[in-house]
């Protein structure tokens, strides 16, 4: 669907009656003639509109996140935590509606759903289930409903690929070689090779436990993994309470979790528990949210000198616009869009949309169509 005849954004005001959505019971229709309003309609974007019952919505899955995030949250904190950010979400909405619109426009549509189905057959396999179908079975036995599912994935898909193509790609595709010979003569420590480490782990868990015995287990163990001729892969079977899917996986990996750079670990814990310990070496326990950690250092790989590499230049610069340069691109999409805000909307609304509201919570940049070159 093609909008460019509208040369300008217009935000408009519509009455106030048209921006419900009435049902009319029958019994209550023939006695008093009053519909009953059970949705409202809060802004209408081109052609589609957002209403109260899609913000309720996100707003919820909004709390279940949070909560999931920090456990210690009852559901009415989440909930008014998440009501505070209300305008914020629909400002979001409205951001994502022009995207999702722009990528329609661009034909992505089919591009998009090959990407949810493959991203659901890597849940299959990860998962170690046969088949899609049942991995949809099991989703509707636990409550999840696999059209949901797809729905967000799609939504998702469809904004990383409008601005993987019309945003990032052309970013990375106008740096200069000047750009980046200046860029990587200010930036040097961003492309020396980083330190890594490869870990193995004893994890026990605290959850529903008392804190002080686990942490009294974990400094046994420690003492047991630190003795001559320990062998931390069967103590890690044995005694690592780490689960996926409800099995415990210590049995098959003998607690090894993988190899990181040390700049990319997100806890300072775990990073201070690292800092001094060599190759064999066993850290202390390491208190997390769920339990305690005793990890192992299978191998440790020092840094190294920076090095050109132009592609790396390239793609750090991209990363270093992306936030200003999408903001700009929805910004123009809004621009070219009709939007009209509800009147008890309008003055909440239109301020976030004017310093734009995030267009999307993706950190990395996006992926492009296949045809084109990627970063």
């Amino acid at each position: 669907m093609n909008f460019n005849f509208l040369k300008r954004a217009r935000v408009a005001v519509l009455p106030a009656a048209l921006f419900s959505l009435f049902i009319v019971s029958p019994a209550r229709a023939q006695e008093e003639g009053v519909p009953q309003v059970v949705d409202e309609v809060v802004a209408q974007v081109n052609t589609e509109v957002i209403t109260l019952s899609m913000i309720k919505k996100e707003m919820r899955d909004a709390a279940e996140a949070l909560k999931a995030q920090n456990k210690e949250l009852t559901d009415a904190q989440a909930q008014a935590e998440v009501a505070k950010r209300q305008n914020e979400i629909t400002a979001t909405l409205i951001n994502e509606q022009v995207l999702l619109q722009k990528g329609k426009e661009l034909g992505l549509s089919e591009e998009v759903e090959a990407e949810v189905n493959k991203r659901m057959l890597a849940v299959v396999q990860a998962e170690g289930i046969k088949t899609l179908e049942a991995l949809y079975k099991a989703m509707r036995d636990s409550g999840i409903n696999p059209d949901d599912v797809r729905q967000t994935l799609r939504v998702e898909s469809m904004k990383n690929y409008v601005l993987g193509s019309e945003v990032d790609r052309k970013i990375y595709l106008s740096v200069t070689d000047a750009e980046i010979k200046s860029y990587y003569e200010a930036n040097k420590e961003k492309f020396r090779k980083p330190e890594t480490v490869t870990l193995s782990e004893v994890f026990l868990s605290t959850v529903g436990r008392d804190e002080t015995e686990v942490k009294a287990r974990a400094d046994k163990l420690v003492a047991q993994l630190r003795a001559p001729g320990a062998d931390f892969g069967a103590v890690a079977a044995v005694q690592s309470e780490r689960e996926q899917n409800g099995v415990r996986i210590a049995p098959q990996n003998k607690g090894k979790i993988g190899t990181f750079a040390i700049e990319q670990i997100g806890s300072e814990a775990i990073v201070n528990a690292l800092k001094n310990v060599k190759a064999g070496g066993i850290t202390d326990p390491v208190k997390t949210e769920e339990g305690f950690m005793i990890l192992r250092m299978d191998e440790r790989t020092a840094g190294g000198d920076a090095s050109f590499d132009e592609n790396k230049v390239r793609e750090a610069i991209t990363i270093s616009r992306l936030d200003k340069e999408r903001e700009n691109y929805v910004r123009q999409l809004r621009r070219e869009a009709y939007i009209e805000i509800a009147p008890p909307y309008k003055e909440a609304l239109l301020p976030l949309l004017e310093k734009n509201a995030p267009a999307t919570t993706d950190d990395l940049p996006a992926p492009t169509k296949k045809d084109d070159k990627k970063p």
